[in-house]
């Protein structure tokens, strides 16, 4: 991959992040279900795999359910693997630059993703099972307040990476300059009028 022309835009950035944001996303996939399988499967056990599903000779059966959630660990596994390899792979490009801000929002907005689209599919849409069943309150409130979640990881994923003045649009990094510039333009101005 050639170098982008720093006027070439990509989702609101610099194109020469996307690499970055694309490898931190997928990374971000993998670290997110990893933290839902361990922490709210495992550690938690608010829920299984299927533990909601229709017919409750699968949503009971414990074995069937811990296959499943290893069968789920095994896809965020291979999402993770797969944005390490992404992450390399970008920062053996030269104009890719190496930033912790962009590559910590990726994450953090990869770990949003994976909320909202898990949330939406498995325990909306599929309703094989739902955040916490068992807990205080109906079980929409904590489905909902899972895809909350997600929205402000979205959200505040993509605020950190337009914050990095590494991946900014070229007009946004001047900005600051600019005002800058005038206000010292301004100032003798200001002097004159006082005298």
């Amino acid at each position: 991959m050639s170098k982008p022309d720093e006027t070439e835009t990509w989702l609101g950035i610099q194109k020469v992040g996307k690499p970055l944001v694309i490898a931190g996303t997928v990374l971000g996939l993998g670290l997110g279900g990893f933290f839902d399988g361990i922490v709210i499967h495992q550690i938690l056990q608010w829920h299984h795999m299927v533990s909601s599903y229709p017919d409750p000779s699968i949503a009971n059966d414990l074995r069937l359910n811990i296959v499943a959630d290893g069968l789920f660990h095994t896809a965020t596994y291979v999402f993770t693997i797969l944005g390490v390899t992404l992450l390399m792979r970008a920062w053996r490009m030269p104009f890719v630059p190496a930033s912790r801000r962009t590559l910590f929002g990726s994450v953090i907005l990869g770990w949003g993703i994976f909320n909202l689209v898990e949330g939406l599919i498995d325990h909306q849409l599929l309703g094989i099972h739902h955040v916490w069943p068992a807990g205080p309150g109906p079980v929409i409130l904590w489905d909902i307040a899972f895809l909350i979640w997600g929205l402000l990881f979205i959200g505040g994923g993509y605020a950190i990476i337009r914050g990095d003045s590494s991946v900014a649009l070229v007009s946004q990094r001047d900005q600051p300059e600019q005002e800058e510039e005038q206000s010292q333009r301004d100032q003798p101005e200001q002097e004159e009028q006082t005298t």
